[in-house]
C-alpha cells in the first residue's frame, strides 16, 4: 500500500564538570534496550558511510531528529565497510535488542527483506527500498521518482530567459530514468507548454567509451549549444557531468537531484540553483513516530519531495517563483496535482 508522509541531537556520550582546578568526568551508558519502556533505534549504513552528504546521513539525522523530539530513548548506528558485513551488522542491533532497524539502499533491499522475516518481533526501515514482498515489520521509504523531477521541471520553466531548457538522463532501460525524463517533461509543461524541452537518455552502447559523468557532460554541452539556459540532470553519475559542464558557462542554470547536491559539488556553485531532493529525513521521523505509536505500515511508504535552498541564487529568485514552486510542491503532496506521469 502506497501512501504519503505529511509535511539533532545524538545521544550524549559523556559530560564533563569543572570545579575549579578539577574535573569529573560523567559517561551516560547505553540503557537495557530489552526494557518494554526503553525504545531504541539503530541505522546501518551502506558502504558510503553516515558522512555521505546523501540518503546514509539524511536517514541518520532522521533517526537523531525522533530522539530529540523525545520519540526515542537511544540511538545507534553502524558503519559498513564491506558489503558481506551489512546483515551482520543487522545482526549486531537484534542481539542488542533494538527496536527498529533503519537500513539503507537499494542494493540492500533484499538483506533487509531477510532480516525483516528472520526477525519477526523487530521493525524495519528501508531507505529507498521498494518492497516486492510484503513484510508486516517492514517498511519501504520510497519517493516518487517523476513528483520529484516535477519539481525540477516546474522550476526550469520559471527561470528560463531563452525559451529552452534541457534534461539529461541515464539510460532508459532503468524505469526510474524514464520516471525522471517524464516527470521533468511535465513540470515544464504545466508552468508553459510553450517552453522548447531538450532531453537526452544516455545510450547503453556509450557505457564503455565514456564514464557516465563525461557523457552526460557531453549531452548538457550539446544542449547549451542548442539554446538550453537551464539543464537538469539525473541517473546515477549523469548529473555529475550535468552539473560540472553547466558551471563552465556563465549566467546559465543548472538543478540537482534527489539530495542537496550544494554540499557535494562546490565546482557547481556558479550555477546550481536548487536540487529537487527526496526528503528523507522527515520519512524516517515519520515511520518511527507509526512504529511507536502501534501504526507501523508494512509495504512501500510513499514520502514526499521538495527543493532544497537556492543558497546563493536566494535573492535572485522572486517571491513569486518561490511561492509558486512551494504551492506546486503542496500540490503533490496533496494530490491536487499530479504529474500525469504513469510508472512503468
Amino acid at each position: 500500500m502506497y501512501k504519503h508522509t505529511p509535511l539533532l541531537i545524538s545521544a550524549i556520550l559523556g559530560a564533563a564538570l569543572a570545579l575549579g582546578a578539577c574535573r569529573q568526568e560523567v559517561t551516560i551508558s547505553e540503557p537495557d534496550c530489552a526494557k518494554p519502556d526503553v525504545l531504541c533505534v539503530g541505522l546501518v549504513t551502506g558502504l558510503e558511510g553516515i558522512k555521505d552528504n546523501s540518503f546514509n546521513q539524511l536517514a541518520w539525522e532522521g533517526v537523531q531528529q525522533a530522539q530529540s523530539e523525545n520519540v526515542v530513548d537511544w540511538v545507534r548506528y553502524i558503519e559498513t565497510i564491506d558489503a558481506k558485513d551489512y546483515y551482520q551488522n543487522i545482526t549486531s542491533l537484534v542481539e542488542a535488542d533494538y527496536d527498529i532497524i533503519v537500513t539503507i539502499g537499494e542494493q540492500n533491499a533484499h538483506v533487509t527483506s531477510t532480516a525483516a522475516n528472520t526477525y519477526p518481533d523487530k521493525l524495519f526501515i528501508g531507505v529507498d527500498q521498494e518492497q516486492a514482498e510484503v513484510h508486516p515489520n517492514l517498511a519501504g521509504l520510497i519517493y516518487d521518482d517523476a513528483e520529484t523531477s516535477f519539481l525540477a521541471g516546474a522550476l526550469a520553466a520559471q527561470v528560463t530567459k531563452t525559451g529552452t531548457v534541457a534534461g539529461v538522463f541515464g539510460n532508459e532501460l532503468v524505469h526510474t530514468n524514464v520516471l525522471y525524463k517524464e516527470g521533468f517533461e511535465a513540470g515544464v509543461k504545466y508552468i508553459n507548454p510553450e517552453i522548447k524541452i531538450i532531453t537526452t537518455y544516455q545510450p547503453g552502447d556509450q557505457d564503455a567509451v565514456y564514464s557516465e559523468a563525461e557523457w552526460g557532460a557531453s549531452a548538457a554541452a550539446r544542449a547549451i549549444e542548442n539554446g538550453a539556459d537551464v539543464v537538469f540532470g539525473a541517473g546515477a553519475k549523469v548529473n555529475h557531468g550535468v552539473l560540472i559542464e553547466t558551471a563552465k558557462h556563465p549566467g546559465l542554470y543548472c538543478i540537482g537531484v534527489n539530495v542537496d547536491q550544494w554540499k557535494i559539488y562546490s565546482q557547481a556553485h556558479s550555477c546550481l540553483l536548487s536540487s529537487a531532493i527526496k526528503l528523507i529525513t522527515p520519512g524516517v521521523v515519520d515511520l518511527i513516530k507509526l512504529g511507536k505509536n502501534g501504526q507501523f505500515p508494512s509495504g512501500n511508504y510513499l514520502g514526499t519531495s521538495g527543493l532544497a535552498s537556492y543558497h546563493d541564487f536566494d535573492s535572485v529568485i522572486s517571491d513569486a517563483v518561490k511561492a509558486k514552486t512551494i504551492t506546486i510542491a503542496d500540490g503533490l503532496v496533496d494530490g491536487i496535482i499530479t504529474t500525469g506521469v504513469i510508472a512503468p
